[in-house]
């Protein structure tokens, strides 16, 4: 299974076994990560599965989706280059060694 590594906003380093197939954002869910909200379920409606992925990780998920660039206009930490929707980061053998850093707040 793939490994990914989530940090959190005060540099708690948490990595997990992810299953081929989820999300980052379920993932996370299923490890009670702290950090990501996700109130609309993975539905990309609400941007509080927000993340920061790692610069020395950028190349490993596919680029987003012009409605995921559209969502990432609406999340209560500013929104960076490296900015990504979790519900939208599907888990494939590439995302091996992901990093993403949560922001310090998604509502």
């Amino acid at each position: 299974m793939p490994k990914i590594t989530y940090i959190s906003a005060d540099g708690t380093e948490r990595t997990l076994d992810a299953p081929i197939g989820t999300t980052v954002m379920r993932a996370a869910e299923l490890n009670d990560v702290e950090g990501i909200v996700a109130q609309c379920g993975g539905n990309m409606q609400c941007a509080t599965c927000h993340v920061y992925v790692d610069e020395t990780t950028l190349d490993k998920p596919d680029p987003p989706h012009p409605d995921e660039h559209y969502m990432l206009d609406y999340t209560v930490c500013p929104r960076r280059p490296t900015s990504r929707l979790s519900c939208r980061l599907k888990i494939t053998e590439a995302m091996d060694g992901l990093i993403v850093h949560t922001p310090e707040r998604q509502n």
